[in-house]
């Protein structure tokens, strides 16, 4: 099972590389963002509760995400592996996956981070909140807020699996087929 973890801002492109990692690679996609947005529109408690943290700027408290994510991987034993899309987002986050992957006989292989200056990811944002519907990209203010949380929170992440030489830094900037030609190098290299 070879097991990843796509790295960055909000705004960088994790979504977009996601899906094109998952169908080339056979992995399992795992994003916190996808099942918490899932539990919003279907309007549960937790998704109510979510969205209120998410539109606030504010990360979903660790408790509820690692929990979601102990029951996607309970529930896809025999895939390739799983795509982390925009979790773990602290150190502590990262330091429980650990944990909840060798209970499960496996861990993360690499952890690639999309580097993107801070003016496009805003650039950005503004764009898909006029496609996707997305609130919390509408609002500059909540952007910068999860920019900085980012910065000052996220960041950590990094810096935790460097500890174990698993961090490779990319250039988020480029046409959505060069950074996929870049990030797909990293994992041929690795498996």
């Amino acid at each position: 099972m070879f097991n990843l973890i796509l790295f960055g801002p909000p705004g960088s492109g994790k979504g977009t590389q996601s899906e094109k990692l998952i169908a080339k690679y056979g992995l399992k996609h795992l994003s916190t963002g996808d099942l918490l947005r899932s539990e919003i529109a279907g309007k549960t408690e937790l998704g109510l509760k979510a969205k209120s943290f998410m539109d606030a700027g504010q990360l979903v408290p660790d408790a509820v995400v690692i929990g979601m994510v102990d029951a996607a991987i309970s529930a896809n034993k025999g895939v390739n592996g799983f795509l982390f899309d925009g979790f773990p987002r602290t150190k502590a986050q990262a330091e429980a996956l650990d944990d909840l992957l060798r209970s499960h006989a496996t861990e993360i292989h690499v952890v690639l981070a999309l580097d993107v200056p801070e003016e496009e990811l805003i650039q950005r944002m503004i764009g898909r909140a006029k496609t996707s519907g997305r609130t919390d990209d509408a609002d500059p203010e909540v952007q910068k807020k999860r920019i900085s949380v980012y910065r000052n929170e996220t960041l950590a992440v990094a810096d935790h699996y460097n500890a174990f030489n698993k961090v490779v830094h990319l250039n988020g900037l480029g046409t959505v087929d060069e950074i996929f030609s870049l990030l797909c190098k990293e994992i041929d290299s690795r498996q």
